[in-house]
């Protein structure tokens, strides 16, 4: 009798020990592939966090009725039909320093006894893994795409350093007999006797001319060869005398105008005719978007330290690949005599001048929205 009971108990304790590294080996085994994940460098974030959901509930005591969810930035990446749960675990996911989502597993129903508790205790210290891991492979990514990011951002400002050095010498070299093209037409004009055709002609080179000072005065700016002062500036004035020459226009091609502009807003430190040109290049890219009539909104307020200037159409709109490219010179959507692709460069250089941010966004057939700050 003794010998039977000896024996039950040591087939027992085999049992349990096989229970025991069977659950380990599973465990060693979901670990083992999240690290080929990864080591996937192609996934992205998303695509990884839904390759570690998948191999989650084999790891757990019945991976027939688990479910692995993953929550991050307030997104959801889970398996197919989640159900209610019953019973979960959850680990949160902490990266540098900030909780940003959390794992969960989960069983949607009971089994056997009512209050029997479905996850070893083991599973938790499992968890707590995963998402110290998952965690270290989500600040791996962020940190790669935020290097990816600046190099970008490098190589964009290097091109644009060479632009600039370039504009700045072609605008000098143009300078030069455009001043002298302006100066004889004026001179031709005060000739006694000209035909009609002929002052129609000079009339021409002048208007033609003043077009191309105007887009060198462009590149200059852009380039930062033609600084101006600074003094204080009333922004919601300067917004008013802008409107002044641009009400006719909009008004003849059946465009709103709805203006707020915010009683509390101070001065800012900036060049005039800069700032000038800031809101006339914005309004006039608005205008243009707007063929068939619209409604252009311009509000300005008080946002702590700074200024804030919001320009928004109902026009036509962007898709993201333009509105990647607004900011690189001589990019332009438009026809050949109607942009230089040079009006959105100047504006970003002028702010940037100014120390302030500009931010734009777009969608196509829903206009666009301009968004400026400037330190006070």
């Amino acid at each position: 009798m003794l010998k039977n009971k000896s024996n039950v108990d040591s087939s027992a304790a085999s049992d349990k020990t096989q229970l025991y590294l069977m659950e380990r080996v599973k465990e060693l085994t979901c670990l083992y592939d999240m690290a080929r994940i990864a080591a996937d460098t192609s996934l992205n974030i998303e695509n990884m966090l839904m390759g570690i959901v998948g191999i989650l509930p084999e790891a757990w005591q019945y991976p027939k009725d688990a479910f692995a969810k993953i929550v991050f930035n307030n997104r959801i990446f889970s398996m197919p039909n989640y159900p209610k749960f019953v019973q979960r675990q959850r680990s949160a996911l902490v990266i540098n320093g900030r909780r940003r989502g959390y794992v969960e597993v989960a069983y949607p129903k009971k089994r056997g006894a009512q209050n029997l508790n479905l996850f070893l205790q083991e599973e938790q210290k499992l968890l707590d893994t995963v998402a110290r891991e998952v965690s270290a492979m989500i600040r791996r990514r962020e940190t790669e795409q935020e290097k990816l990011k600046l190099e970008d951002q490098l190589r964009h400002a290097d091109r644009l350093a060479t632009i600039g050095q370039l504009s700045a010498s072609v605008a000098h070299e143009l300078n030069e007999p455009l001043g002298h093209i302006l100066g004889f037409a004026e001179l031709a004009k005060k000739c006694p006797g000209l035909p009609v055709q002929a002052m129609a002609d000079i009339e021409k080179i002048l208007a033609t001319s003043l077009h191309a000072r105007e887009v060198v005065r462009q590149i200059l700016i852009f380039s930062r060869q033609a600084s101006q002062q600074k003094t204080k500036v009333n922004l919601n004035n300067l917004i008013k005398q802008g409107l002044t020459f641009l009400e006719s226009r909009c008004v003849s091609e059946g465009i709103k105008l709805q203006c707020r502009l915010g009683l509390d807003v101070p001065e800012i430190d900036a060049a005039p005719a800069q700032m000038n040109q800031v809101f006339v290049s914005l309004m006039v890219n608005a205008i243009q978007a707007m063929p068939d009539g619209g409604t252009i909104s311009i509000r300005t307020r008080r946002a702590g330290e700074k200024v804030s200037l919001n320009i928004e159409d109902s026009g036509v709109g962007m898709n993201e690949e333009i509105l990647q490219k607004v900011f690189i010179p001589f990019f332009t959507t438009k026809e050949a005599d109607v942009g230089t692709g040079l009006g959105l460069p100047v504006v970003h250089d002028i702010i940037a001048a100014h120390k302030g941010s500009i931010k734009i966004e777009s969608k196509v057939g829903m206009g666009t929205k301009c968004k400026i700050q400037l330190p006070v």
